[in-house]
């Protein structure tokens, strides 16, 4: 689900109270839950987009992982989907269609989420996404808050897949990153999601379209009760990102999360302008930012990498002060 234009339209707006409502779109969550039951509360969220591959079967795998993160990142189980279509059906052949939603299944049958059905339109441009009901139990939701002093913040995935997707145009990225960043791009959360539920965290989110300052400011920002350090040097980021940064391949998207939490943002060390774009580089089907006690991290860590994660790593950590901003240094 995540914020976006429609949650800025809904502000001010006067909803319904609804004390079974645990989340809803007023904390810039991830996905809204609602307690059906004192043992029992549904997941639910939304994403769809344009294709940012040219393989109509990867982009479905794509667009469904991104969408399955959203649960994942609550520590929710997904259960049943139902897709979102829009496509051009005087430009492109129905076959375009099928291998999408092919790739789709493929993704929902790894993650043993049901399709239940759907809806399609005929429309210009291609978009495809899910909707995504998933359960966990009222007490067991992670959230976006609720970060503590002296937790170790991870991140599970590399960072640039927008400065590479828009590197693939000028055909200026070979096809061993093209296939590293797909790779990584159609890669469940869900182990990661599992683990961390194992061991027990302060908060999670995950990395998407306001990159990865953009959601870490998520985690501080709404409350204000805690500031976080990040590391530049320390974020892993794929192959050749820092090349094409530095050359301007930049999606605009990464100019509108910069403008929209630069307020936020305090450096305490010198950082280009190029690193910045980085930072704020709009992810697809990015990874989990998590918040972790020391105490519990080289056990995150390990059980990570046991399970495939190779590239999780601590990025930075939760600080008292300043409150509600992110420190570079």
């Amino acid at each position: 689900m995540g914020p976006g234009v429609l949650d800025k339209a809904l502000c001010g707006l006067i909803q319904r109270k609804d004390p079974n409502l645990i989340t809803g779109f007023e904390g810039a969550e991830d996905a809204g839950i609602y307690k059906l039951t004192d043992n029992l509360a549904i997941v639910q969220t939304l994403d769809f987009f344009t294709p940012i591959v040219d393989d109509p079967y990867i982009f479905g795998q794509i667009a469904v992982v991104n969408a399955l993160s959203d649960v994942y990142a609550m520590g929710g189980k997904p259960l049943v989907a139902m897709n979102i279509v829009a496509f051009p059906i005087k430009k492109l052949d129905v076959s375009v269609l099928r291998e999408m939603l092919e790739g789709g299944l493929n993704k929902m049958d790894e993650a043993e989420v049901t399709l239940v059905g759907g809806h399609s339109v005929e429309d210009p441009e291609l978009k495809y996404g899910i909707s995504v009901t998933g359960i966990i139990h009222p007490d067991k939701v992670i959230t976006n808050a609720g970060a503590k002093v002296g937790d170790k913040v991870i991140l599970t995935k590399l960072i640039g897949t927008g400065i590479i997707n828009t590197a693939l145009k000028p055909e200026l990225v070979t096809p061993e990153i093209i296939d590293k960043v797909t790779e990584s791009m159609i890669a469940l959360n869900r182990k990661a999601s599992e683990i961390m539920q194992e061991i027990g965290i302060s908060a999670c989110t995950d990395v998407t379209g306001f990159g990865l300052l953009g959601h870490a400011c998520e985690m501080i920002v709404e409350d204000e009760k805690v500031g976080m350090v990040i590391y530049p040097d320390k974020v892993p980021l794929f192959p050749e990102t820092e090349n094409l940064a530095k050359m301007g391949i930049v999606p605009a998207g990464a100019y509108r999360n910069k403008m929209f939490r630069a307020g936020f943002i305090e450096k305490r060390i010198e950082i280009s302008d190029w690193m910045m774009d980085i930072l704020f580089d709009p992810q697809t089907s990015g990874g989990l930012l998590i918040c972790v006690s020391p105490e519990k991290v080289d056990k995150m860590l390990r059980k990570m990498k046991e399970s495939g994660i190779k590239n999780a790593i601590v990025i930075g950590e939760i600080v008292q002060e300043p409150r509600g901003k992110i420190i570079l240094q």
